[in-house]
């Protein structure tokens, strides 16, 4: 049986807690593999890309991630975690019109910040998504009809109209995510070179707008 290597210290690391040590190796990797992985794929990208983009032997990304499967879902479920956190405490004691503008504009955000992150996610589904199946048909499965659930009593109490509320879900994963994962194409039609902030807003205003309206909903008040 072949044993991982253990990281090796370096005399800057001496001084530093190994707790210190390993959340800042392991931030390395899940950012430089978040990379690799969104270029390449999980067939094309390697952990030797990785370790290499990390600026970290390979042994030091066995270590942490334990394998390259590790490590790629590892990245997907902290995608999605990302997302799901943002309707994570919603009630149906909550304002729809609030809810949803939040959730849209803080969508946007996350893809902005983490556009890698939001094209990797999307890679796996295009590929039938292989390394999610199990997570799609049951911890988010259980997520989005809990969410739908309180959706579904907004619609009851006349808060909203009576809505689809999964493929309200879908509609805006979909359109905050499109900015991110078809860059290229929106940065092409509209000859620039990056989206600025104030596109990113106009962006998230537009998208409030439609999907509240189609919603029955009315935006708050600026």
């Amino acid at each position: 049986m072949t044993l991982c290597k253990v990281p090796q210290d370096t005399g800057e690391e001496k001084g530093e807690a190994n707790g210190a040590i390993r959340e800042r190796n392991e931030r390395a990797i899940l950012a430089a593999a978040e990379r690799i992985f969104a270029q390449h794929g999980f067939r094309g990208a390697s952990l030797q890309a990785i370790a290499h983009e990390a600026g970290l032997p390979k042994s030091n990304v066995l270590y942490y991630m334990g394998s390259k499967r590790g490590l790629y879902v590892r990245l997907l479920e902290r995608m999605m975690a990302r997302w799901n956190a943002l309707l994570d405490d919603i009630s149906v004691d909550d304002d729809p019109a609030e809810v949803l503008e939040s959730f849209i504009r803080s969508k946007m955000q996350l893809s902005r910040r983490h556009p890698e992150g939001s094209r990797l996610f999307a890679a796996e589904i295009l590929g039938g998504a292989p390394f999610l199946q199990d997570y799609l048909r049951g911890e988010l499965r259980d997520w989005v009809k809990a969410r739908a659930r309180i959706f579904e009593q907004w619609s009851a109490r006349g808060l909203m109209d009576p809505v689809d509320p999964v493929w309200l879900i879908f509609l805006i994963w979909s359109a905050t995510q499109h900015y991110a994962d078809f860059e290229a194409q929106v940065l092409g039609i509209t000859d620039k070179d990056a989206l600025t902030d104030s596109d990113v807003e106009a962006i998230t205003g537009f998208l409030t707008q439609v999907i509240l309206k189609g919603c029955g909903v009315t935006p708050r008040q600026a």
